[in-house]
């Protein structure tokens, strides 16, 4: 037997499907009519309400009129691997620390396709994002410090194939939009080792990112700080808030494993 005919035999379908209804659940805060999620799946309505209404009765969403969302004990099916890796943690006072330094917010993530998933957070008081960001919250790779970082340490390969996948489209006046200036720009943050992002996920929103390394040189994970762009200017970032950046990012990856 062929190595994909044994794969085919081996995949539960039912069990795939389950997880892309999660997914589509996830993919929206205010979460989803059954024709949403019928429309992402790519299923049936039929069959993804059979799916909700058992993600339902399980715990893992709930129903409020036409619409479904996913409950807090989904966090279950990942904490699993936040576990194992070790990052939250491990990262959790070393961004406290940084906070109490800089007075900004500081946050972690981690690549998953074309997004980053954030999987420790220090906030401060005041509030600069119109989107509330938690642990579990996922925000376009590309439109972020923390995801460009990671992007541009990905083998050209792998990192093509995600820049083919993105969708450019206009969410501040200062996105960019050309696939070209995209691939220009990661190239010099896979060269200066960080990256800063103006205003192109919010208007008014600056962040600047840096890579996490293990101490074999993997790059895991990414973490930021992010400001109001009425209070600190490019130059200040770079200046005053990437070196303590860079330095925590050092110090969480000497305390992860070395793989």
């Amino acid at each position: 037997m062929s190595a994909p005919e044994a794969r085919e035999r081996s995949f539960v379908q039912s069990l795939a499907r389950g997880l892309s209804v999660i997914r589509a659940l996830g993919e929206s805060q205010r979460g989803q009519t059954l024709t949403e999620v019928a429309r992402a799946t790519g299923m049936t309505r039929a069959a993804a309400r059979r799916f909700l209404l058992t993600l339902v009765d399980l715990g893992y969403a709930r129903a409020d009129g036409r619409v479904f969302s996913l409950t807090p004990r989904a966090l279950e099916l990942g904490y699993a691997y936040l576990s194992s890796l070790g990052l939250p943690e491990i990262a959790q006072p070393h961004l406290q620390t940084l906070v109490e330094e800089v007075h900004e917010s500081s946050s972690a993530s981690v690549l998953d396709g074309g997004s980053i998933v954030y999987v420790a957070r220090a906030p401060t008081s005041q509030r600069i994002m119109n989107v509330a960001i938690n642990v579990g919250t996922r925000l376009p790779a590309h439109l972020t410090s923390m995801g460009r970082v990671l992007l541009a340490a990905l083998e050209p390969d792998r990192r093509e194939e995600l820049l083919c996948s993105i969708e450019l489209s206009a969410v501040t006046p200062k996105t960019i939009l050309e696939p070209a200036a995209l691939r220009e720009e990661l190239a010099r943050i896979r060269e200066q080792g960080w990256a800063i992002v103006d205003q192109e996920l919010e208007e008014g929103l600056r962040s600047v990112g840096a890579p996490v390394r293990t101490g074999a040189g993997s790059v895991v994970a990414a973490i930021n700080l992010s400001t109001h762009a009425s209070r600190s200017t490019i130059e200040y970032m770079r200046d005053e808030l990437l070196p303590a950046l860079l330095r925590t990012a050092q110090a969480i990856g000497r305390e992860l494993p070395v793989g």
